[in-house]
């Protein structure tokens, strides 16, 4: 592969950082002039229960077009993105043109591009000052609300209903795959996958499910008479959604509706994340109760599990009381925020020259 040329090289190194659902980082990049690329973007609905109509997907571009804007802020160049009217939603385009400005300033959130992760362990409970409540709702613009659960009897709501959705999810057959999958066992790092020891779980319980995962059959049975879930639930969403500052809602002002929608909030995730990471606090994304929610709110059929919708419709209820008199339709991302240690564990990136979609798709 011919040497990327700069500014593009350092921009793309940066960018490539940009978080993904399950780290499936679902772009390719083209480049086509010296301030002009091409983000061929894809998602993973037709295999993922839980990229619902591709929305998460597109979250995720959302956080990579804002990642690149701010990378080439420090070269004095704009980024300026047009999406392609011609490629199917499932497939969008980007076209990118790096503009020199001579009044742009450096991004003060570059420096955090590469420092922020997600923490999936327990976090302090120490609530977030004003200034800190103040510093988020100015990262993520005047489109958007965010509010904040904290209290203790909230806080103890959200990790029940964490532990609650946790269930269908380690019961769901069609989840099974994206599991069994997205995981790489015995790993710290994985360039591609989730190391297993970023799901912060404890080391003998994580042996035992690498056991039960090798196939359906396992999981169905430890599930089933073992409560084979129970301590994975425990440790991955009870505790995690009790020991943080609080549980957070991003909220757009209008219910989104189309891929511009998504992407625009997206670059606001992306923002919010970053200046979280600045203020020296961590995050874990509760996504899954927001798309089951949607499966039920738009009657659905997502599993062959009998009971699945039911379980579901109970959950999308119990989501809607705890954000009550917000409805549940925009909230664009939910999580979990509080001091805590950097993750010793996270998911890395592919190297940029297997994310050239010259070099990968010929």
């Amino acid at each position: 592969m011919d040497a990327i040329p700069q500014p593009i090289a350092d921009i793309l190194e940066f960018s490539r950082w940009a978080p993904s659902g399950d780290n499936t980082q679902p772009w390719r990049f083209e480049i086509i002039g010296e301030h002009k690329l091409i983000i061929h973007a894809f998602d993973t609905r037709d295999h993922c229960v839980y990229d619902l109509d591709g929305r998460p997907s597109q979250i995720a571009l959302g956080i990579l077009l804002e990642t690149l804007s701010i990378a080439a802020s420090p070269h004095g160049l704009r980024a300026e993105f047009r999406r392609s009217q011609d490629a199917p939603e499932t497939r969008p385009d980007y076209y990118v043109e790096l503009i020199p400005d001579s009044k742009l300033v450096l991004d003060p959130l570059l420096r955090y591009i590469k420092q922020r992760s997600v923490q999936r362990r327990p976090l302090d409970r120490t609530l977030l000052t004003q200034e800190q409540k103040h510093a988020l709702q100015n990262a993520v613009g005047k489109f958007y609300t965010l509010r904040w659960d904290e209290s203790s009897l909230q806080r103890w709501r959200f990790a029940k209903l964490m532990f609650d959705n946790a269930k269908l999810r380690l019961t769901l057959p069609e989840a099974y795959a994206v599991h069994r999958d997205i995981i790489q066992w015995e790993a710290r790092y994985s360039e591609d996958k989730v190391p297993d020891k970023a799901l912060g779980i404890d080391a003998m319980t994580l042996k035992l499910m690498r056991w039960v995962m090798a196939n359906w059959q396992r999981v169905d049975f430890f599930n089933t008479y073992l409560a084979g879930h129970l301590v994975p639930r425990i440790e991955m969403d009870l505790l995690p959604g009790l020991f943080c500052a609080a549980h957070f809602t991003i909220l757009a002002n209008k219910a989104p509706e189309t891929i511009d929608d998504y992407v625009a909030a997206g670059r606001a995730v992306q923002r919010f994340w970053l200046t979280a990471t600045s203020l020296g606090l961590q995050l874990q994304p509760e996504m899954t109760p927001l798309i089951f929610s949607r499966y039920v709110r738009e009657n659905r059929i997502f599993s062959q599990m009998p009971d699945a919708m039911v379980t579901a419709a109970k959950l999308a209820e119990k989501l809607s009381g705890l954000l009550s008199p917000d409805p549940v339709n925009r909230a664009i991302f939910l999580g979990r925020i509080g001091h805590g240690p950097d993750a010793t564990s996270r998911s890395l990136r592919l190297p940029i020259d297997k994310l050239i979609h010259n070099q990968t798709t010929g």
